[in-house]
Parts: structure tokens; C-alpha cells; sequence
């Protein structure tokens, strides 16, 4: 096999594994979710997110910029770094991110009573918001691990960790909710926390024990070039590191200060806070989530592209730049409009299923249009970040969150719920289309509106008409409704795949890359 063949082969094969185990942690996620909200309700949910807010912005800190600092650092020095190098890097990244997360973990300590009662308006939130803090330092660690993973084109690793964080998480919190929400909702998301203090520790010890014994594999001299010194690579790692930690900094802090908004202007529109706080917890912990769930594939996506642009950037390779960024947009648009179709015509149906929920149907309902803005704007972040281009989108998340909190002042106390889904509505959009056109300016590729968007909009709009009509002719009989969600979608997804084919959107040549791969391998050997 040739070399070029190797990578694609390589890059495909590590998107798999990304997106099966995205896959599989998002199903069991979504279940667990399910459960958890049985067991604390939606106000507990509320109270969680509210929580977790916090852990978002605590963990912001101790993550900070530093992962894709080491990705792009060890994907630049491919084909001439060494292992010395390489644990240069590794150790400068893991000595920041440390220092970080333990400096997280005290302020989080010593300040839990100050944000309980004046940030989160909640005193039940301190005992969670003690625990949180404890992960922090594991969780900077982690960060770095997989930075480097990614970077060495070995997703397995992290992805093993993962399944691993995600099954102590389960186990520990399945074995001590009932106890503690036994107690009221304050153990109840302490008991949360408790799980995810112990998963990060676990993921931060198996990600550990997989970087010394890949590290092995490692050269150990240099070959056709040299390693960078240790000076420059702590120059290069903040030069990297700082703009993407201002920006998440930022975005962050003020993504929080949104979330501790919204509950309080809430309950100034319901008169209560217990409505507000389950209002609350329906759309970010049970309506969000579900909505993000298919989109696994695109996260994997996203992730392995950070590499893979930095590497062409930095050798100048601009038409395979420009043909990455072509095929991502392309393929993003391609899967996220028929998936945001799907989500519009069942969502009043997933909300009770899933849910038993009208009110969760409704959210999912009014923001699955907006599903497609939603994935493309995951995979333009990692193509902007592999173009060195991270502080355009500290620009955008700025002007973004600044005009979301002052709408959430303004509207969200006198139109509640409905005011606050709008203003969610316009900030996709806005923050989507400003990424997108940044990313078209600096790689000069144009977006084929007709091809991308205007035939897959009608196909998906005809197909959806056609699966209504079959709807309507099922519901009169006395059939289980999962299954006919299941079979109504996927005639729904085939007829759209049939009339984009007939559009002339997709092509036979979009599904012989194996075949081409073999061809172009076998006339290189």
C-alpha cells in the first residue's frame, strides 16, 4: 500500500473507531440520562446543569488551550520528531495543564459557598460543586493525552479510556443515587459528581499507562531533521495554546454567565423557581442532548481533521487544504439536513418516548431546523483551528455570547421560554455563517449552494411530504410506535439518498473509495 493510501486508509479506519465509540457512548449517555431524570426529575436536572455550568467553566481552565497545542505540535514534527522531543512536549503541556487544574480545583474549594449563593442562586449546589473540583487536576492531564493521541494518528487509545470513563461514571453513580437522592436533590447531584470525579481519575490513569508503551514505538534519533529545543517548544505551545484558551476563557465565562441568567429570568416570566429550574434542565439536559446525539460521525470528523490540515498547511500543500475543506462542508450538509428532517417530522413522538414529555417533544421540534448550523459549526471550528485561524472564532464566540446575554436580559423575563429558544435560534445561525465565511475566505473554496443545500433541502422536504402521507395511513393501526418511528425514518432517509442521487448530488464515485484506493495503491507499488 502506498503511503498516500496508508494515511487516507489510516485517517478512515481512527474516524471508525471515533465514530462507533461516540456512538455507543452517546446511546449509553442518552439512556443514562433518561434514567437519572427518573430518579432527580427535571428539577434536579435544572440544578445539575446549573452545576455543571461551573464544572464546564472550571474544567475550561484546566484544559485551557493546551490539547490541540500538543496536537499540532506533534503532527508538525512528523517524519522528524524524536521521542525526546516528543516528551519534551508532552511534559511542557502536562506541567501547564496541571498547574492550571490543581489552581481550578482551589478556587472552585475555596469560593463553593460564594458561587452556590450568589452565582448559581442555589445553596444545594455546594456539596457538588466541592466534589467537581477534585477531577480537575486529572482532567488537565487527560487533555494533553489525547492531544497527543490524536496527533500520532492512535484514536484507539483515547477511545478505550473513554468507554472506561463512561463505565466507572455509570457503575458508580447506578450504585449510589438512590442513597443519596434519597436525601434531596443537593446529595442527588453530589452523587453525580462523585461519579464523574472518579471516571476522570480512571481515564487519566488508562490514558497514562497507553502513552508508555506507545511512546516506544517512537524514534529514538532524529531522521531528516532536527528536534525542536526546549525553549521554542514552550514558546510554540503558548503561541498556540493562549489564543484558544482566551477564546474558550471567554466563550466560556460567558456561555456560564448565560446559564446562571436563564433560570432567573425564568422564574421572573413563571413566578416560580422550581418551573424555571425544570424548564432549565428539559432543554439542556434532555432536549439538547438528543439533538446532538447523531452526530457523532461529524465529531470524529472534526477531531481528525485538526491534524490532518495542520500538517498540509505547514508543508504548503494548498489543494489538498482546499479538498479537505470541500469534502467537509459537502458532507456535513449532505448528512445534517435529512437527520434535522427526520428530527421535525417525530419530534413530538421522541419527546414522549424517550421522555415521556410533550413539553421536551416541543424543544426538539423548534430546534431541529437549526441542526444543520449546529454540525457545521463543530467541523468548521476543528478546520479553523487546524488553519492556525483560532482568533478569528475568539471574535465571533465574543460578539456571539455579548449579544445572547443581552437578549437573555431582555426578552427571556418577559417571553420565558419561547424568548430564549428564539435567541437560540438567531445565535446558531449568526455564529455558524460568520465561521463559515471566515473559513471560505482563508482557503478561497466556494460553497455550492445548489449541489449543498437548495437539491438536499428539496429532497428532503419532498421525502418528508411522501412519509407524512404514509403517517397518516399507519396511525390507524395498532403498531408498536418505536417501530414505526424506525421504519417511517428510514424510508423517509432512503427516498431522500434516492432523489439526491437523481439531483445529481451524489454519484457512484462516492461510494468506490475503496476500490480507488486499491488501484491507486497497487500502481504506486
Amino acid at each position: 500500500m502506498g503511503c498516500a493510501a496508508l494515511r487516507r486508509f489510516t485517517f478512515v479506519k481512527n474516524a471508525f473507531i471515533l465514530t462507533g465509540t461516540s456512538l455507543l457512548l452517546r446511546t449509553v449517555g442518552m439512556f443514562f440520562r433518561v434514567y437519572l431524570s427518573n430518579k432527580i426529575g427535571a428539577e434536579g436536572m435544572g440544578l445539575y446543569q446549573l452545576v455543571f455550568s461551573i464544572y464546564v467553566l472550571a474544567s475550561t481552565f484546566a484544559i485551557s488551550g493546551i490539547s490541540t497545542g500538543v496536537t499540532r505540535l506533534v503532527a508538525e514534527q512528523a517524519g522528524h520528531g524524536t521521542r525526546r522531543s516528543t516528551r519534551q512536549i508532552l511534559r511542557r503541556a502536562v506541567m501547564l495543564s496541571l498547574s492550571a487544574g490543581i489552581l481550578s480545583a482551589l478556587i472552585v474549594i475555596s469560593g463553593a459557598d460564594t458561587i452556590a449563593r450568589y452565582g448559581l442562586g442555589d445553596i444545594r449546589a455546594v456539596p457538588a460543586l466541592k466534589i467537581l473540583s477534585l477531577g480537575l487536576p486529572f482532567m488537565g492531564i487527560s487533555s494533553c493525552l489525547r492531544g497527543y493521541f490524536i496527533a500520532r494518528r492512535r484514536v484507539s487509545y483515547s477511545t478505550n479510556a473513554q468507554l472506561i470513563e463512561q463505565l466507572v461514571r455509570i457503575v458508580i453513580i447506578f450504585l449510589i443515587i438512590d442513597r443519596f437522592a434519597s436525601k434531596g436533590i443537593s446529595a442527588a447531584c453530589a452523587a453525580v459528581m462523585i461519579g464523574d470525579t472518579v471516571a476522570e481519575t480512571a481515564s487519566c490513569l488508562i490514558l497514562a499507562m497507553s502513552y508508555f508503551i506507545d511512546r516506544r514505538r517512537l524514534p529514538a534519533t532524529v531522521s531528516g531533521g532536527q528536534a525542536k529545543g526546549k525553549p521554542r517548544i514552550l514558546r510554540r505551545l503558548l503561541a498556540i495554546a493562549l489564543p484558544i484558551s482566551a477564546a474558550r476563557y471567554l466563550n466560556t465565562a460567558l456561555r456560564t454567565i448565560e446559564n446562571l441568567l436563564v433560570p432567573n429570568c425564568l422564574a421572573k416570566f413563571s413566578k416560580s423557581r422550581e418551573r424555571a429550574l425544570s424548564e432549565f434542565g428539559m432543554l439542556k439536559g434532555m432536549a439538547l442532548p438528543i439533538l446532538f446525539f447523531p452526530s457523532s460521525f461529524l465529531s470524529a470528523f472534526s477531531t481528525l481533521l485538526i491534524p490532518e490540515i495542520t500538517e498540509a498547511s505547514a508543508l504548503g500543500q494548498t489543494e489538498k487544504v482546499e479538498r479537505a475543506v470541500t469534502h467537509s462542508l459537502r458532507i456535513t450538509l449532505l448528512l445534517s439536513i435529512p437527520i434535522s428532517g427526520v428530527f421535525i417530522m417525530f419530534s413530538s413522538r421522541l419527546g414522549m418516548i424517550i421522555y415521556r414529555s410533550e413539553e421536551v417533544g416541543f424543544l426538539i421540534g423548534v430546534l431541529a431546523p437549526i441542526m444543520p448550523f449546529m454540525y457545521l459549526e463543530s467541523v468548521v471550528d476543528g478546520l479553523l483551528k487546524g488553519l492556525d485561524q483560532q482568533v478569528s472564532s475568539l471574535k465571533y464566540s465574543m460578539l456571539d455570547s455579548v449579544l445572547r446575554i443581552s437578549a437573555i436580559i431582555f426578552l427571556v423575563p418577559t417571553r420565558g421560554i419561547k424568548g430564549f429558544l428564539f435567541i437560540m435560534i438567531v445565535s446558531n445561525i449568526l455564529t455558524s455563517s460568520l465561521n463559515i465565511r471566515r473559513l471560505l475566505v482563508v482557503t478561497g473554496v466556494g460553497m455550492r449552494w445548489g449541489q449543498w443545500v437548495l437539491k438536499p433541502l428539496l429532497a428532503i422536504v419532498t421525502s418528508g411530504v411522501v412519509t407524512a402521507g404514509l403517517q397518516h395511513i399507519i396511525n390507524g393501526r395498532s403498531l408498536p410506535i418505536p417501530v414505526v418511528i424506525l421504519a417511517l425514518s428510514a424510508v423517509m432517509l432512503l427516498m431522500y439518498a434516492v432523489l439526491l442521487y437523481m439531483f445529481g448530488s451524489i454519484s457512484p464515485a462516492d461510494f468506490k473509495w475503496a476500490g480507488r484506493t486499491k488501484t491507486q495503491s497497487r500502481k504506486r507499488s
